[in-house]
């Protein structure tokens, strides 16, 4: 699984964060969302989904292997 956030997109409103904390997080910046690296992403799909389901501008993709 791998998971994509397009920076351009994000409008950091934090909805992924708050969902999947495990696999999203805020930029050193703070003014967008990132994708935690080294994450074992298949064990958190679900959340994973929800948060790409509500991001309001679908800045996240997930691609399955």
């Amino acid at each position: 699984m791998k998971v994509i956030l397009k920076e351009e997109a994000c409008i950091g409103c934090g909805q992924c964060c708050g969902t999947c904390p495990e696999v999203f997080q805020f930029s050193n910046e703070g003014s967008t969302a990132e994708v935690i690296p080294n994450v074992n992403y298949e064990e958190y799909k679900d959340q994973i989904m929800d948060a790409a389901n509500s991001c309001p501008t679908g800045a996240i993709e997930v691609e399955e292997n």
